[in-house]
């Protein structure tokens, strides 16, 4: 049915457990999977790793962002399986949804893969739901795994 899955990841125990189905999906119609992260491209005014706190420049921010990047990969891979190799895209982009949705244009995607953090209510309402506006802005289909 699907020939290139774009998958989203962020090493949440939510994006985790979502790539046994992902890893299903791919074996079961021989589809590529393109795993993807995105990060912000701009640091944080402040990391606040002590009670002091510390500023960083930009290429310090991109070394940590790529570092963090590796490591999801690396987990996301090893929660796939040996049987499926997925290519692994890094984003820049200070919006988790536009970049997952320039992720799956570089990737050629033919289907957006993602799991949902099943946000309604008050945290729905604050936390707002980054898959809603992939499903809302996306030309591809969304495939929400729950």
């Amino acid at each position: 049915m699907f020939k290139h899955l774009l998958v989203p990841v962020d090493g949440s125990d939510v994006s985790r457990k979502s790539l046994k189905k992902v890893a299903e999906l791919a074996k079961s119609d021989g589809a590529a999977v393109t795993l993807v992260y995105v990060s912000d491209p701009m640091p944080p005014m402040v990391y606040s790793d002590s009670t002091m706190g510390y500023g960083i420049s930009q290429k310090e921010h991109q070394k940590v962002c790529e570092a963090y990047a590796k490591d999801v990969f690396k987990k996301a891979a090893t929660s796939l399986g040996v049987s499926v190799k997925a290519k692994t895209l890094h984003i820049a982009n200070s919006n988790l949804s536009e970049g997952i949705l320039d992720g799956a244009k570089k990737a050629k995607a033919d289907v957006i893969v993602m799991a949902s953090h099943k946000r309604t209510g008050i945290k729905g309402i604050l936390l707002g739901s980054e898959t809603h506006e992939v499903i809302v802005h996306s030309k591809l289909p969304v495939l929400v795994l729950g």
